[in-house]
């Protein structure tokens, strides 16, 4: 992945008209098309206002619209500062960092995070023919047993297309019923599923999907090409984010979190640096 610098950040975004300009450019890259005039016309820059508007009637057209950062008082620059800083890292960023560097409150910083983990949430399904899948647990109150069966612990399930994309899920419990609602919207038919010995994934073979299983209770963790070393792979990355970053993160915004993780690994070998795709992903949310 090509390296996005600080200097380069600056050089393109050095204020909030920048910033507006290009959200403008990149929704309307062929030119704004006028609902009035009923066609492709000239707009300029409205005076003091995040709005263009047509050089023919005067119809205005405002590019944060629809996107996350409408109805926002925060300038611009600020809010593409935290795309910055989410998008040049492994494992996250605290709201206290963006609260440093851009001198906005910490509710502020804080609210601008969820809502950028709120428009990384990916439904597409894997593609891939071989996929892992796997738990993990997160938080509880109460120290000592770990894993499955332990109190007040938030559960979630992940897949993994092997050399692919991985899609995370917060869920209630690992019923039989509750692991193959997941591999029905996740998993596309015909794919190879790949698990632990955990008796709830047995449930996936009724749907008609392929499925090996490895034995960890005996300490067995690869045999053949059954193994499930992508999916703890990915859930090792996660824990070690929470743990370093953020320590602990309530229940109810878990899922944010595991779409920015999910975001940042599904992109790992892209060639466009982090930051463009989050930029992206600003507007093909709209």
């Amino acid at each position: 992945m090509n390296k996005y610098s600080r200097k380069d950040y600056e050089k393109d975004f050095p204020d909030d008209a920048a910033c507006l300009e290009w959200l403008k450019e990149r929704r309307w890259p062929d030119g704004i098309y006028c609902e009035k005039c009923k066609q492709i016309t000239k707009h300029y820059r409205v005076t003091n206002r995040s709005a263009y508007a047509c050089k023919v009637c005067g119809n205005h057209v405002y590019p944060m619209a629809g996107t996350i950062l409408e109805h926002s008082s925060t300038p611009l620059k600020v809010w593409f500062h935290a795309f910055f800083l989410m998008a040049n890292t492994r494992c996250g960023i605290s709201a206290k960092q963006l609260q440093r560097e851009t001198g906005v409150t910490y509710k502020t910083a804080w609210r601008m995070f969820k809502q950028v983990r709120s428009m990384l949430a990916d439904n597409d399904m894997l593609e891939g023919s071989s996929v892992e899948l796997d738990d993990a647990y997160f938080g509880g109150k109460r120290r000592g047993k770990r894993g499955r069966g332990a109190e007040a612990k938030t559960i979630a399930i992940a897949a993994v297309q092997r050399q692919g994309r991985v899609r995370a899920k917060v869920v209630k419990n690992l019923r039989k019923s509750t692991v193959t609602a997941f591999v029905v919207e996740t998993v596309k038919p015909n794919s190879i599923l790949y698990t632990d010995e955990f008796r709830s994934y047995r449930a996936v073979e009724k749907l008609g999907y392929d499925h090996k299983q490895i034995e960890h209770n005996a300490k067995i963790y690869v045999k053949g090409d059954t193994h499930t070393n992508n999916i703890e792979g990915f859930w090792s990355l996660v824990k070690r984010g929470i743990d370093g970053v953020y320590h602990k993160v309530d229940k109810k915004y878990l899922q944010d979190y595991l779409n920015e993780y999910a975001f940042r690994y599904n992109r790992r070998k892209d060639e466009k640096p982090m930051f463009w795709a989050f930029l992206e992903r600003l507007t093909t949310t709209v």
